[in-house]
C-alpha cells in the first residue's frame, strides 16, 4: 500500500473514530487527525476520542420496535467500534443503551491507538486539506473549527447553517432525596443491563409543576451574540425553557410526562415527573433526562432545586449550549458522501445533517467503508434504502424535497434528522394478522408493522454485507 493510498480522517469524535476503524478493518492505512488538545472547544472537557459532550445515552436499544435500536443492530453487524465500546461499557437505563462516558471514550481511544494501521496526529487542520491528500474524510462534527468552516463555505459557495445543541445538567447521586424520588423505568421496562428500575423519578403535583414553569420562564437565559440570534434550534434537542414557552403543558407531554410511573407515596401517576438517568459506572452521577437548557448557571441551580427531591442537589455539571454547523447535504454531497465540488473530500457525522450520537457514528461507518473501497478499487454500493443505514443516507443525500422557491433562491429548509421509521420505504403489504393468525387491531397493528420493517431491514442488510464481503474477496484473490 503506497502513501498515496493512505486515507486521512479529520476529527476523532464518534464519526471520525468509526470511519478510521472501518478503514483500518479493510486493511487500508489511515491517519486520524484530532485538534484537541492543541485547540479545545467550548463543549469538550478531555482530549479523548469519541467524547460524549451531551447525554450519555444512545437511546433505545430495541431493534425490533424502535428505529434507533434497529440502527444499533445494523451497526453491530457491520462491525462498529462505537457500538462495541458502548456494549462493553453500558449502564442500566431501562430500554435504552447508556454508557459510562469516560470508560467508553477510553475504550475507543485505546482501540484506535493500538491499531498498527492507524496513525494519530494531534493538531488543527486550519483550512482545506492539502492537495496531495487524495482521499479525505471530514468528520469535524458540530464544532468544526472556524478556519475549516470558512474554507468549506468558500469552496461550496454555501452559507453555513447552524443551530444550538443544549447540554443537560449532571447531579451527584448522594444529594438526591430518595425519600421523595424513586427508582422505576417507565412501565417497569428493563433494557440492556437494566432491571426495570433504572431511572430516579422526581414527582410534581399540579401546583408544584405550575410554580416550576413560572420559575423556568422567568429565569435569566444565556444571551446570544448578534450573529447567533437567528440560529434555529433542532426540535429533538430543545432547551426546556424553549419548550415551556411553546405552552404550559408542553413539558408534561415531553420529557416530564408522568405516564407509566407510579409514585409509591400515592400509588398514582403524578402530574409531572423529572427523570434522572445514571451517568457513570459508579452510579455517583445522574443526568437530568431531556433537561437541556440555556438558563444561566445561577438560575439553573435556583430553578432546578425547586424540583421535589432535588432541593439539595449538588451539580457536577450545569447545562449549556454549543453551536452545531452542518452542510446542505442534499445539494452538496453525492451518494457516497463525497463533496460534489471536490470529490476527494468525503464527509461524515453531524456535519452531514444527521442528528444524534448513533446517527453520526453511522455516517462515519459508511464514509469509512466507502473511502476504503475506493482505495481498494472496488467501490461499494450504498446499503439498501430498506435498512436504517440506507434510509438515513438517502435522506441526507436526496431524501429532502426542495421547493421551487428554494431552487430559485438561497433559502434552505434542510434540517438535521434522527433515524425514524418514516425514512424507510413502506412495506409492500402491511401486516393484518399476528404470528398466531389473530387479526391485529389499533396500536398493535402499528407495532407489528415496525417489527416487520425491522426484520426486513436486517435481512436486506445481511445480504448487502455478504455481497460486499464476497466482492472484496474476489478483488483480493
Amino acid at each position: 500500500m503506497t502513501n498515496s493510498a493512505t486515507i486521512h480522517v479529520i476529527g476523532a469524535g464518534l464519526a471520525g473514530s468509526e470511519a478510521a476503524h472501518q478503514i483500518a478493518q479493510a486493511g487500508v492505512p489511515v491517519v486520524l487527525h484530532e485538534m484537541r488538545p492543541t485547540r479545545g472547544t467550548d463543549a469538550h472537557k478531555t482530549d479523548g476520542f469519541a467524547e460524549l459532550v451531551c447525554s450519555n445515552s444512545f437511546r433505545s436499544d430495541d431493534w425490533e420496535n424502535n428505529a434507533v435500536g434497529l440502527l444499533h443492530e445494523e451497526m453491530r453487524r457491520a462491525g462498529s467500534l462505537i457500538l462495541a465500546a458502548g456494549d462493553k461499557h453500558k449502564l442500566p437505563a431501562g430500554g435504552a443503551l447508556a454508557v459510562d462516558r469516560d470508560a467508553f471514550s477510553a475504550e475507543v481511544t485505546a482501540r484506535l491507538s493500538e491499531n498498527p494501521l492507524v496513525t494519530i496526529v494531534r493538531g488543527e487542520i486550519d483550512g482545506l486539506p492539502p492537495a496531495d491528500w487524495a482521499n479525505v474524510v471530514i468528520a469535524t462534527g458540530p464544532l468544526t473549527s472556524p478556519a475549516l468552516s470558512a474554507a468549506l463555505a468558500k469552496l461550496t459557495g454555501e452559507d453555513s447553517l447552524a443551530f444550538f445543541d443544549a447540554i443537560a445538567p449532571v447531579i451527584h447521586r448522594d444529594s438526591i432525596d430518595t425519600s421523595i424520588a424513586w427508582f422505576q423505568s417507565r412501565y417497569d421496562k428493563a433494557g440492556p443491563g437494566g432491571t426495570g428500575a433504572d431511572y430516579l423519578n422526581c414527582p410534581m403535583t399540579k401546583p408544584e409543576y405550575e410554580a416550576f414553569i413560572d420559575a423556568l420562564l422567568a429565569g435569566e437565559k444565556t444571551s446570544f451574540k448578534e450573529w447567533e440570534a437567528s440560529t434555529p434550534y433542532f426540535d429533538g434537542c430543545l432547551p426546556v425553557e424553549v419548550m415551556a414557552e411553546r405552552g404550559r403543558d408542553t413539558l408534561r407531554y415531553g420529557p416530564m410526562k408522568p405516564v407509566g410511573l407510579d409514585d409509591p407515596r400515592t400509588g398514582r401517576w403524578p402530574h409531572a415527573v423529572v427523570q434522572l438517568r445514571q451517568d457513570n459506572a459508579l452510579a455517583t452521577l445522574w443526568n437530568m433526562v431531556g433537561f437541556q437548557t440555556k438558563l444561566k448557571h445561577a438560575d439553573q441551580v435556583r430553578v432546578f432545586r425547586t424540583i421535589p427531591g432535588l432541593e439539595n442537589a449538588e451539580f457536577a455539571r450545569l447545562g449549556g449550549l454549543h453551536r452545531n454547523t452542518y452542510l446542505n447535504s442534499p445539494k452538496l454531497l453525492d451518494r457516497s458522501l463525497r463533496l460534489k465540488a471536490d470529490p476527494r473530500l468525503r464527509f461524515a457525522g453531524q456535519i452531514t445533517g444527521v442528528e444524534g450520537y448513533v446517527e453520526s457514528a453511522a455516517m462515519g461507518l459508511l464514509a469509512g467503508r466507502f473511502a476504503a473501497a475506493q482505495v481498494l478499487g472496488h467501490e461499494t454500493d450504498a446499503p439498501p434504502a430498506t435498512t436504517a443505514l440506507g434510509a438515513l443516507l438517502d435522506h441526507i443525500t436526496g431524501g429532502h424535497l426542495v421547493s421551487e422557491d428554494e431552487e430559485r433562491s438561497s433559502a434552505r429548509s434542510f434540517q438535521p434528522m434522527n433515524i425514524n421509521y418514516g425514512l424507510l420505504p413502506d412495506l409492500a403489504q402491511t401486516p393484518t394478522h399476528d404470528q398466531n393468525g389473530a387479526r391485529l387491531k389499533g396500536p398493535e397493528r402499528g407495532r407489528e408493522k415496525k417489527r416487520a420493517m425491522s426484520r426486513r431491514a436486517i435481512a436486506d442488510l445481511t445480504r448487502w454485507l455478504d455481497a460486499n464481503a464476497a466482492h472484496s474477496a474476489r478483488q483480493s484473490a
